[in-house]
């Protein structure tokens, strides 16, 4: 594959690891190759070379830096290397996303099909500490920030913080901090055992998050989400969380509430949040990018930290950009209603427009193509449906980071009903892909001043590897509330 040196600069240069793997920089001067992120100085454009492998690099006579370990990165390293890569990439991503909060390292081996033994020492090997050290980490840094910032219980806390009993929890945090959890609040709190759970969560700045709730409010879910003000609020399962805006120039983000009763769960939820209000984006990196181009420029200095919204449940926007096809946004919401109050759970929350769970891929892979379709659907649409919930089910179709995500937009096309219009957003949204760009999307095109999918590759090229950023500029600047 013939790499685009302009986009691998711009990734190298925001040293975004959702391109890690894909490509190794080599330096001219140095004679040293290097993963797009590796920590050391960023060189400069005229002196860097780029290989789609280590192997290539080495043959041009270049050899691996010893800071950032080409060897391990995912996706291209020697059969054996790599796959320990992928492991510990894995067991890491699930052990954030709170799969150790009610399992053990035991089962966390077996769902990644090796032994215990063999994890423990290829995450010692990659990363120099034990799976259950990376675990309390994290589960320490949420509980201080809760302690500092939250006035829900100490028991809540160590319950969000994963600990499955107070016991356990005073006990692992005197041996951590040499004091109790009590004594650690900054400031005497009223706890509430009934308090719902603040946390706030930054962004990079600058972030404009009144876009994004924009976005989110014309594809709101009737009885599952809703955006009011500054606040997008969702049902969770039998509970609810609110995610507020927090307008802060010098300091953007969100503040995440969650019910109490998900307290156990917080870990994934802000997971989940943040990749459904892309706080991890490089703002600055990616505008100046795409300002250098005389048809974005004036879009992206209306609005500079413009953000691709992710996706909290990405079965759910799959499904919802599966109804939106052919019909407008207030239609495919209209029927997105109908699916939940048909197929999803009733749930009791504080907030009169949350009153549903959504249906899960399980309800949905059984439910018949009459049944779906009595939404208002013609018949292959419900067929898609059902077709894409089956796949989620059977593991066809995975949300989980995907290491190649023109895989993955494969494994969606390849769903009855399911085109590339289709998997193309979905990769922008389900699977956070910041090169993701729905070329026969007709706005987008008539933004570009070309008629086929074709033409609109070809002249979106020079924006990689942020197309999917462009792309929400596009549809921002012609007014259109487009995808899904």
């Amino acid at each position: 594959m013939e790499l685009d040196r302009a986009a691998c600069r711009q990734a190298v240069v925001a040293r975004d690891g959702r391109f890690d793997g894909r490509f190794v920089v080599a330096v001219a001067t140095t004679g040293i190759y290097c993963r797009p992120v590796c920590p050391a100085r960023t060189p400069r454009a005229e002196r860097c070379e780029y290989f789609t492998l280590a192997a290539q690099a080495e043959a041009a006579g270049y050899r691996a830096c010893l800071r950032c370990r080409p060897e391990v990165a995912p996706g291209h390293a020697a059969s054996a290397v790599d796959a320990r890569a992928h492991l510990v990439a894995d067991a890491v991503a699930l052990i954030e996303r709170g799969f150790l909060i009610d399992r053990s390292q035991d089962e966390l081996a077996a769902h990644l099909g090796v032994t215990a033994r063999h994890l423990r020492r290829a995450v010692v090997a990659e990363l120099g500490v034990t799976p259950g050290q990376l675990d309390r980490t994290r589960r320490f840094a949420l509980a201080k920030q809760l302690l500092h910032d939250s006035r829900a219980s100490v028991t809540a806390i160590a319950l969000a913080a994963g600990f499955g009993s107070v016991r356990r929890w005073n006990a692992a945090f005197r041996a951590q901090f040499a004091t109790t959890p009590s004594s650690f609040r900054r400031r005497a709190v009223a706890a509430d055992a009934t308090a719902a759970l603040t946390v706030r969560l930054d962004a990079r700045p600058p972030f404009d998050g009144g876009a994004l709730l924009g976005f989110l409010a014309g594809r709101a879910i009737a009885g599952v989400e809703e955006v009011d003000g500054a606040c997008y609020r969702r049902t969770v399962d039998d509970a609810w969380l609110e995610v507020r805006v927090v307008d802060d120039a010098r300091r953007p983000g969100v503040r995440l509430t969650v019910a109490a009763a998900l307290a156990p769960r917080l870990v994934p939820i802000v997971a989940r949040v943040r990749a459904l209000f892309d706080l991890d984006a490089e703002p600055a990196v990616i505008a100046a990018h795409l300002r250098r181009d005389p048809r974005l420029r004036a879009a992206v200095d209306a609005a500079p930290g413009r953000r691709v919204p992710g996706a909290y449940d990405p079965f759910e926007v799959a499904v919802r950009t599966v109804l939106g096809q052919q019909v407008s946004v207030a239609a495919a919401s209209t029927l997105c209603g109908r699916l939940v109050a048909r197929f999803g759970r009733p749930v009791a929350t504080p907030f009169a427009a949350l009153t549903h769970a959504a249906p899960t891929a399980a309800v949905l892979a059984r439910a018949s193509i009459d049944a779906v379709a009595e939404v208002g659907l013609p018949r292959a649409r419900a067929a898609t449906v059902i077709a894409l919930a089956q796949a989620v089910v059977d593991g066809r179709v995975s949300w989980d980071r995907p290491r190649d995500p023109i895989a993955a937009m494969a494994a969606l096309t390849a769903l009855p009903g399911v085109g590339p219009w289709t998997a193309s957003y979905l990769a922008m949204r389900a699977l956070a892909w910041p090169d993701g760009f729905p070329a026969g999307d007709l706005v987008l095109q008539r933004q570009l001043g070309v008629t086929s999918r074709a033409a609109a590759e070809a002249a979106s090229a020079a924006w990689r590897p942020w197309r999917a950023y462009a792309a929400m500029h596009l549809w921002a600047a012609a007014g259109a509330r487009q995808g899904g």
